[in-house]
């Protein structure tokens, strides 16, 4: 059973409240019982939005009904599991792939006790259950003092305040949105976006279109007042009949645009669902051999062997893998031939250019250099600094918003 952290100031008991009293009620029955303290609170504000914490929260969730599991997020996006039977090994091996999704912060930098002390604290509540309540007794003492600071100035503070205002999604709500989904026609909300080489002499070429459908302007069209990301599980669901809906798009052939190089980010359960065997089956070889598909690290180590198998699966039949969503920090920890991955997507921050001076730049530059230069994709390029900095450090292919206005300026 997982708690979001939801509760404001006057409208039930704060997350924190009820983890204390779930932890009161656990004084009898601590053998056995293990908990463990996420501090996400602690990671840098744009590595602890909403989706990170669900996703993180999910990694627990496989111990749950195994170990009579419990997860509470907290209303600093602080996560708090406990669970009984569950073994150390296991325990840490939960912990460790949390870790590598926030690698790239730095307080999950370092392999020592204390740089493990900074993002964790785990209890054996058989010999430290007095230390994890008086911990928990802290971070309720620590709630309520804020809570009450909020109401004395007369602003509400949220947990977790919902993105533009939007209330989150329900299950009523998605079948709802998949009930469009299954009717309209979809071509209108289909995007695309140039990953484009550019050379040392101001060269441009376009290696790829990667072909989407706009999640903002489906959410406008259907649910404006719903915040369709606000559910890791039922966002997840939704993403899987997206890519049926962008298969069947593909396979009508209608766009002339899958004639040509393209890209499509996908699930790795569609890869292995039927709709993807008949969109496949549609195609020429040759479209097989320009056509990339694109994975969220998330979902690749999630399920390794699940990995494995699709990725078998695509290059046999001549696609191009694609890792997205790699962080500048993440990018040691990764070995792309083991992995047999074609691409990398290393995702531009703003931030970039200030973590990465002197030894750090120089080393950044020694991993792309063994990742192979051709084969990294520096994307969610907004401003020229983007491309100045990636060329810098050795990249030649880049997208986002700033590349799509250098290619419009070239066309004028």
């Amino acid at each position: 059973m997982a708690m979001t952290s939801s509760s404001r100031p006057g409208k039930g008991p704060s997350q924190e409240y009820l983890l204390l009293d779930y932890v009161n009620r656990l004084a009898r029955d601590r053998e056995g019982r293990r908990a463990v303290h996420i501090y996400l609170s602690r990671l840098r504000s744009y590595h602890r939005q909403d989706h990170h914490v669900r996703i993180a929260a999910a990694t627990f969730e496989p111990m749950v009904q195994a170990y009579e599991g419990q997860i509470i997020v907290l209303s600093n996006s602080d996560i708090f599991f406990t669970c009984k039977g569950a073994s150390e090994a296991e325990i840490q091996a939960a912990i460790t792939k949390v870790r590598l999704l926030f690698s790239e912060d730095p307080v999950t930098q370092g392999d020592s006790e204390a740089d493990l002390a900074r993002f964790c604290t785990s209890y054996d509540l058989a010999t430290q259950y007095d230390e994890m309540v008086k911990a928990v007794q802290a971070l309720h003492k620590d709630r309520e003092r804020k809570m009450r600071l909020a109401v004395t100035s007369g602003a509400e503070e949220t947990a977790g305040p919902k993105k533009g205002g939007q209330k989150a999604i329900d299950p009523d709500q998605l079948d709802r949105l998949e009930a469009f989904l299954s009717r309209a026609d979809l071509s209108n909300l289909m995007r695309r976006q140039p990953v484009v080489a550019l050379t040392q002499s101001g060269g441009m070429q376009t290696v790829f279109q990667e072909l989407y459908i706009s999640i903002t302007d489906l959410q406008n069209t259907v649910l404006p007042d719903v915040n369709i990301a606000s559910s890791l599980w039922l966002f997840q669901h939704l993403t899987r009949t997206l890519d049926n809906r962008m298969l069947s798009l593909l396979v009508r052939n209608d766009d002339s645009s899958i004639a040509s190089a393209i890209s499509i980010n996908l699930n790795i359960s569609t890869i292995l669902s039927p709709a993807f065997l008949n969109f496949d089956s549609s195609l020429k070889a040759v479209a097989r051999g320009t056509m990339v598909v694109e994975l969220q690290k998330i979902d690749i180590f999630g399920d390794m062997g699940a990995y494995f198998f699709a990725r078998d699966f695509l290059r046999e039949r001549g696609y191009r893998v694609c890792l997205d969503g790699l962080g500048h920090m993440t990018m040691q920890f990764i070995d792309r031939e083991r992995l047999g991955l074609d691409l990398i997507k290393l995702v531009w921050t703003a931030d970039m250019a200030d973590d990465l001076t002197g030894k750090r730049q120089v080393d950044l530059k020694q991993q792309i250099e063994r990742t192979g230069r051709a084969r990294i994709i520096l994307c969610r390029c907004d401003s020229d600094e983007a491309v100045r900095f990636g060329q810098s450090v050795g990249v030649n292919m880049f997208q986002g918003r700033h590349v799509d206005k250098m290619l419009t300026e070239r066309r004028i």
